[in-house]
């Protein structure tokens, strides 16, 4: 700061000096200027510069420095106040002398000034010309009188007369030339006295314009041969209406005499005007000089105030400047001691041990924070190696932070909404809308702990997760939120629910279908040895008692057939089909009288990826199920529908099949595709539990409802398989993919 101060102070000092140097230089040429009046006009302009010169510096430091103060002011700036209070008091101090010396110091110049001028010789000269101007508009009268009279002798007068008679005119008067011109400029005649001047002094077109507004013109006119001449001009009737008026120029010498005395006359009064001219440039000259050393008297005192000003709060703006830096977290800030040993050095010692103890404390801070960072990167190491993925949210579902493993199970780059709100992240990728309402629901009810299953759909079709939820409490300046952990046991539940289906299925085998074969076979080896033994009545009983155990046996073989085949482990062989093709085929299998089928399909659907044989079981099974449904009245009627679903991650073929039935009971709509959940006295159960296992195979969804106009349907929807150009018809439709 010390050294920025005596850097300010030298360039000042060094701009006073330059502007004391100006003023000396102007002074000096302005005193040589006055005991020459030529030389002054021919050194004002630079006496000019060298004032604005020195103005433009003093008003460039007075600028700065006040600016300077003026934003400290603004700032606070410790002496700020001070400085101000100092520099009025200085101004004040050498403004009121200088102004009374400056005040008449100016009236002393302009007055000595203005007596170098004789007011009775301005007078005379202007009388001289007055007397001139006069005699020679006495003398251009009577050469319009002449003229006048030239000019009556000239009315009507035929073009070829005209010049005979201009030159009688021009022997009889004193004029040097005479000339007759149609209004339209055409020269008629003309009469020179110079007979080898040929062509006519035409007159100007300012001239004739004033001729025919005045309906005269006289002056003075320097003709390029002639001299100084009287020029008159003036309208000549011509005679002819269709031609108009001529006009008549006359051309009257003057005296070479006459014409000397008059440029004399006015010579020496421009002269004396130049003379006059100079005479405010040199009062405003010396008026400028005095003004710049009454500024520069002002700003030494100004300046004097600062650099006075500077010295005495200098050890107080040190201490403040390191009062801020403490303030601001720098605790290594040293303020320099004072060269002498008083209160101000013991203050800015104390200063100094205070800075250094509050500087050890904050390493020791940092080293903690550091500490607390090393354990928050290893957290969050952690959770980039876990394969659940986990969320946190603030307490108003804000993202904070979400690790690698989910942005792989949602398909989604979820760190880039980091700072965003659930309601911004479902705006602004629908796909995550089902997941992203199952938590909102949660976070809403305010639970500590929750686990909720979600399904949803991604890329590969239907995915299942395994949601928990927590409350986290507030630490430090974080306050409270929500954590969220979840997997993706879609493979798991599959698996699962395989396996233990095949295990029963193998139990079923072994305890149930082996004995049955034994039984049947003894049944019918008991009718075959006795029913020709016994009597009719007998018999009867005998074969009805058989019929029925061999019958219930295929029955129960049947069933468990079934349940193998529902338990057995999927070997699918996928092709791109057509599920149009499929229900088509379906249709023709199960024409009947008895049963009325229509299909309502739709145009250019896409392919999806499946086992022909499954999906023609699944058809089957469908169809079937809405023949036999339970039918109060009339014949049975089954619609087919497909359509296509545009989904945000893939498309969707869905397809209905619908029956004009009773529809399903309402107590166990809900269970329809569990295993051994029928309406019908001799079904198994597993028609539409299969039915559920073949869509799930494919990674697909399976509904069944009940409808408000009577009857049910049940609907199925699987991947479309990706086309290039996918083409609208009249059976696609725009729809959220739901689980």
């Amino acid at each position: 700061m010390a050294t920025k101060a005596v850097t300010h102070f030298s360039v000042e000092a060094i701009l006073v000096a330059i502007v004391g140097i100006l003023l000396l230089a102007s002074l000096y040429m302005m005193g040589a200027a006055t005991e020459n009046s030529a030389q002054f006009d021919r050194v004002y302009s630079l006496l000019v510069l060298v004032n604005i010169v020195g103005l433009v510096i003093l008003l460039v430091l007075l600028a700065v420095n006040f600016q300077r103060l003026r934003r400290q002011y603004r700032e606070r700036v410790v002496g700020s106040r001070m400085t101000l209070r100092l520099i009025v008091i200085f101004v004040v101090l050498a403004l009121m002398p200088v102004s009374i010396v400056f005040y008449f110091s100016l009236q002393f110049l302009h007055r000595s000034i203005d007596s170098w001028f004789d007011v009775r010789v301005e007078q005379a000269l202007n009388d001289s010309l007055s007397l001139s101007r006069l005699a020679l508009n006495s003398r251009m009268r009577n050469m319009v009188g002449k003229t006048e009279t030239m000019a009556l002798t000239l009315t009507d007068i035929s073009e070829t007369q005209a010049a005979l008679r201009l030159n009688d005119l021009r022997d009889d008067s004193d004029s040097t030339e005479l000339m007759l011109m149609a209004s339209s400029g055409r020269i008629i005649a003309s009469s020179n006295i110079d007979p080898i001047i040929i062509v006519p002094n035409k007159p100007t077109a300012v001239m004739l314009s004033q001729m025919r507004s005045n309906g005269r013109y006289f002056g003075l006119d320097t003709t390029a041969d002639l001299g100084l001449h009287v020029r008159v001009l003036l309208e000549v009737p011509s005679g002819e209406p269709i031609a108009g008026p001529r006009i008549f120029q006359a051309l009257f010498p003057v005296s070479k005499r006459v014409s000397k005395l008059t440029d004399s006359v006015q010579e020496a009064h421009a002269q004396y005007e130049r003379l006059v001219y100079l005479r405010e440039p040199l009062k405003f000259s010396f008026t400028l000089t005095l003004s710049l050393v009454l500024l520069l008297t002002v700003l030494v005192a100004a300046w004097a105030a600062f650099l006075s000003a500077r010295r005495l709060v200098y050890p107080i703006q040190v201490l403040a400047t390191g009062t801020r830096a403490v303030a601001s977290g720098n605790y290594d800030q040293r303020l320099p001691l004072p060269g002498n040993d008083d209160e101000m050095g013991f203050l800015v010692q104390s200063f100094n041990d205070m800075t250094r103890r509050i500087g050890l404390a904050q390493s020791d801070a940092q080293h903690s924070q550091q500490q607390a960072e090393s354990q928050r990167a290893y957290l969050e190491a952690v959770l980039r190696r876990l394969s659940s993925g986990v969320l946190t949210l603030s307490r108003d579902q804000i993202l904070r932070t979400v690790n690698d493993a989910a942005c792989d199970i949602l398909e989604t780059k979820l760190d880039a909404y980091i700072g965003c709100s659930l309601s911004e992240i479902r705006n602004e990728n629908p796909k995550l809308g089902i997941f992203l309402d199952s938590l909102d629901e949660r976070l809403v009810q305010g639970q500590a702990e929750w686990v909720e299953e979600v399904t949803r759909f991604n890329s590969h079709g239907r995915q299942a997760l395994m949601c928990r939820g927590a409350t986290l409490p507030g630490v430090g300046n974080m306050s409270a939120g929500h954590v969220i952990v979840f997997d993706d046991f879609t493979t798991l539940i599959r698996a699962q629910r395989d396996a233990a289906w095949g295990e029963v299925a193998r139990r079923l085998a072994h305890e149930i279908k082996n004995p049955l074969t034994p039984i049947q076979l003894s049944a019918e080896r008991m009718r075959h040895c006795y029913l020709p033994k016994l009597s009719k009545e007998e018999g009867d009983l005998l074969d009805r008692s058989t019929n029925t155990i061999v019958q219930q046996v295929e029955v129960m073989i049947k069933m468990v057939n079934a349940f193998s085949e529902y338990a057995r482990a999927p070997r699918l062989e996928t092709v791109a089909l057509n599920i149009n093709r499929l229900i088509e085929e379906a249709l023709d299998l199960y024409s009947s009288d008895s049963v009325i089928f229509s299909a309502d399909l739709a145009d250019d659907l896409p392919k999806i990826e499946a086992d022909r044989g499954r999906i023609r079981q699944l058809l089957n099974n469908l169809i079937k199920n809405a023949i036999e449904a339970p039918h109060s009245s009339g014949r049975p009627q089954v619609t087919v529908m497909t359509r296509l679903i545009r989904g945000q991650v893939t498309d969707l073929v869905e397809m209905d099949i619908v029956d004009n039935g009773d529809g399903f009971p309402d107590d166990i709509i809900g269970e329809l595709f569990e295993p051994y959940v029928t309406t019908k006295p001799k079904g198994t159960g597993l028609g539409l539990a299969i039915v559920k296992k073949i869509v799930e195979e494919h990674g697909g969804i399976v509904r069944a409802q009940n409808l408000t106009a009577g009857g049910a349907a049940v609907m199925i929807r699987f991947p479309a398989l990706a086309r290039d150009t996918p083409k609208p018809s009249d059976g696609v439709i725009e729809e959220k993919t739901t689980g």
